[in-house]
C-alpha cells in the first residue's frame, strides 16, 4: 500500500511556490520537500487541515492510495 502526496500538482495549480506554501502552512520548506517527494511516514491531522485550508481543498486532494501489487503478498484468509 502507498499514499501519494499530489502537492506538485496542487502548487502548480494555484501558483504557490514551496515557500509561500510553506509559509502559509506553518511548515519548513524541507518538511515540504518530505511530502512532495513521498518521504513522509505520517502527517499530523493539524498539518493536513493547515494544508487543505491553504490550498482550499478537501484531504483526499492532497492524499490518494496507490495499491500495491505486493500488499497481498503473506496474507492467508
Amino acid at each position: 500500500m502507498a499514499i501519494t502526496v499530489d502537492l506538485d500538482l496542487l502548487l502548480a495549480q494555484r501558483n504557490l511556490s514551496v515557500g509561500e506554501f510553506a509559509a502559509a502552512v506553518g511548515i519548513t520548506p524541507a518538511n515540504v520537500a518530505v511530502l512532495k517527494n513521498g518521504r513522509a511516514k505520517a502527517v499530523h491531522f493539524t498539518t493536513l487541515a493547515a494544508i487543505c485550508r491553504t490550498l482550499e481543498c478537501q484531504p483526499g486532494d492532497v492524499l490518494r492510495w496507490v495499491p500495491d501489487d505486493r500488499a497481498d503478498e503473506g496474507l492467508s484468509t
